[in-house]
C-alpha cells in the first residue's frame, strides 16, 4: 500500500493543476501557521467578541487600504493626536495665573493632503479636579485660517465629543455658510464635510465639495481652578481605508477573521472528512467480513441515518445547545459515520473478500482484526485518497453555512461569521462589496486548491481514469 501512495503522489508532479492547489493548499496552512503564533486564539475570540469600545479608534464600515488604488484616489486614513503623551504635532502648556488658576493651551496639528473627506470626528477627552471642573474652549483653524468654534463646556468627567453628530454645531456652519454666500446648501450638511471643504460655492451642492488640502490644527483653551487639575484629550480623525481587510459596522478589523478563519476551516474540513471516511470504512469492513446479524444490523442503522435529513437536523441541533464550532463538528461526524460511503465500502470489501489472497490468509490462521486491517484495508486506502481531499471543501462549505444562516459558533472567527455580519449589517445595499467578496473568495480558492489535487489524485489512483 505504501508504495502505491508513493508512486501516486510522484506522479502528482507531472499534473500542472496538482501543483496550482498544492500551492494554493500550502499557502493556506502557512497563513493558518502565521495566525495561530501570532494571534492566540483566546485573544482573537476577545477582539472579535469585544464591543465598539474596544474598536473605538478605527473607522466603521472602512474600505481595505488597497482600494485606494483601485479608485485612484487617495482615501483618508485616521489620524490620532493624544495630549496625554509626546508627539509630533501636539503642543501642551500650563501656565500659572494664580495661586489656585491655570491657563491650559493644547495645539494639535496635522497635514491632510487626502482627495476625499473623513468619515467622522471624535475627541476623547480625560479630565482630573477637586471642585471645580475646568472651563474649556475647542477651535477648528482650516489651512485657509478659517477659525471654527467647536464647543464650550466644562467637563466633569471623563468622556467624548462627538463631533461630527453634533447637531448644533452643524446648525452653526449652516448659518455661516448662509451668511457668507446668502444660499444654504442644498443637502444636509455635516460638520465633517463642513471642517474640511473648501469655501466657495462649490460647497453649496453635495457632488462638487472640494476638500482642502494643508494643515489644520485644533486649538484648545481653558481654565484649569484646582491646583491638581488638569485636561487631556485624543483626537481621531477617522478615514475611509483602514488595514489590509476593512472593517465592519461594529469597526472591527475584518482581517483577523479572515486571518483565523483559515485554520478554523482547514482543521474543520480536514478533521471532518478524514475521520468519517476512515469510520465510515471500518464500519463497511466490519459489515462485510463478519455479515449475518452484524451486516444487517449495520445496513439497517446506515439506512436510517440516510434517510434522516442532515442539514435540518444538524441545525436543529445547534439552534436547541448552542454548541461552539467543534461541538459542532462532532455532530457532523456522528451524523454521517453511517452515511452512503458505509454501503459504498461494504461493497468493495465484499469482493475482496472472496480474493485467493484472503481465502490464504485464513488457511494460516490469520484472525478477522489482522485480515482486515492487514490485507482488506490497505487495498481500499489508495482509491479512498481522492474522496478525502475531494470532501475537505464540502465541509469548508458546511462550517460556513452554518454561520451563514446564524447557526454557528457566533464566539469564533470565521469566514462564514464575516459573511453572516455583512448581511446584516447591508454591505450590499452600502456598496460594501469588499465585507462579503473577501471571505467568499477564500472560500472559493479553497475549494478550487482541493477539487484541483483530489481531480489529480482521482486520475491516479483510480484505474478507469488514469489516462496513458
Amino acid at each position: 500500500m505504501s508504495s502505491i501512495i508513493a508512486e501516486g503522489l510522484k506522479s502528482v508532479a507531472s499534473y500542472k493543476s496538482a501543483l496550482i492547489g498544492a500551492a494554493i493548499i500550502l499557502m493556506l496552512v502557512g497563513i493558518s501557521i502565521y495566525t495561530v503564533a501570532a494571534i492566540p486564539y483566546d485573544e482573537a475570540v476577545r477582539l472579535w467578541r469585544a464591543g465598539e469600545q474596544t474598536w473605538i479608534e478605527a473607522p466603521r464600515n472602512a474600505y481595505p487600504t488597497w482600494y485606494s488604488y483601485i479608485l485612484q484616489k487617495r482615501l483618508p486614513e485616521t489620524i490620532i493626536k493624544d495630549s496625554s503623551k509626546p508627539e509630533l504635532g501636539v503642543n501642551k502648556v500650563i501656565v500659572p495665573a494664580g495661586e489656585t488658576i491655570k491657563v491650559l493651551r493644547i495645539e494639535m496639528s496635522f497635514a491632510f493632503d487626502y482627495d476625499d473627506i473623513p468619515s467622522e470626528i471624535n475627541i476623547f477627552y480625560t479630565v482630573r479636579y477637586n471642585k471645580s471642573a475646568p472651563q474649556i474652549t475647542m477651535t477648528w483653524i482650516k489651512p485657509d485660517g478659517t477659525e471654527i468654534e467647536l464647543r464650550k463646556f466644562n467637563p466633569g468627567s471623563d468622556g467624548a465629543y462627538y463631533l461630527s453628530v453634533d447637531a448644533s454645531l452643524a446648525s452653526r456652519e449652516v448659518e455661516r455658510l448662509v451668511n457668507k454666500f446668502g444660499q444654504r446648501p442644498s443637502y444636509e450638511l455635516t460638520p465633517t464635510v463642513s471642517l474640511f471643504a473648501v469655501e466657495d460655492r462649490s460647497i453649496l451642492e453635495r457632488d462638487t465639495v472640494t476638500v482642502m488640502k494643508g494643515v489644520y490644527r485644533l486649538s484648545v483653551e481653558g481654565l484649569l481652578l484646582d491646583p491638581q487639575s488638569d485636561f487631556d484629550l485624543k483626537l481621531v480623525v477617522y478615514g475611509k481605508v483602514y488595514g489590509w481587510a476593512g472593517t465592519d459596522h461594529l469597526r472591527r478589523d475584518i482581517g483577523i477573521a479572515l486571518l483565523w478563519g483559515t485554520p478554523i476551516a482547514l482543521t474543520f474540513g480536514l478533521i471532518a472528512s478524514v475521520s468519517i471516511a476512515l469510520i465510515q470504512m471500518a464500519i463497511g469492513a466490519v459489515s462485510a467480513w463478519f455479515g449475518g446479524v452484524v451486516d444487517n444490523f449495520i445496513q439497517r442503522v446506515t439506512e436510517v441515518f440516510i434517510v434522516l435529513p442532515f442539514l435540518p437536523t444538524l441545525i436543529m441541533v445547534s439552534t436547541l445547545y448552542k454548541i461552539d464550532i467543534w461541538t459542532i463538528l462532532l455532530v457532523v461526524i456522528i451524523l454521517l459515520s453511517f452515511g452512503p460511503g458505509v454501503k459504498n465500502y461494504r461493497a468493495v470489501f465484499l469482493q475482496l473478500k472472496e480474493s485467493q489472497y484472503i481465502e490464504a490468509a485464513k488457511a494460516f490462521g490469520a484472525g478477522a482484526p489482522r485480515i482486515i486491517l492487514l490485507h482488506l484495508v490497505p487495498r481500499v486506502i489508495p482509491t479512498m485518497i481522492p474522496a478525502i481531499v475531494y470532501s475537505v471543501a464540502d465541509f469548508v462549505f458546511l462550517e460556513a453555512a452554518l454561520a451563514i444562516l446564524g447557526i454557528g459558533d457566533p464566539r469564533t472567527p470565521t469566514w462564514g461569521k464575516v459573511i453572516e455580519d455583512s448581511f446584516y449589517g447591508g454591505a450590499l445595499f452600502k456598496g460594501l462589496y469588499y465585507w462579503t467578496l473577501q471571505p467568499a473568495f477564500l472560500l472559493l480558492i479553497t475549494s478550487l486548491s482541493f477539487a484541483l489535487v483530489g481531480l489529480t489524485l482521482d486520475k491516479i489512483f483510480n484505474p478507469r481514469l488514469r489516462e496513458v
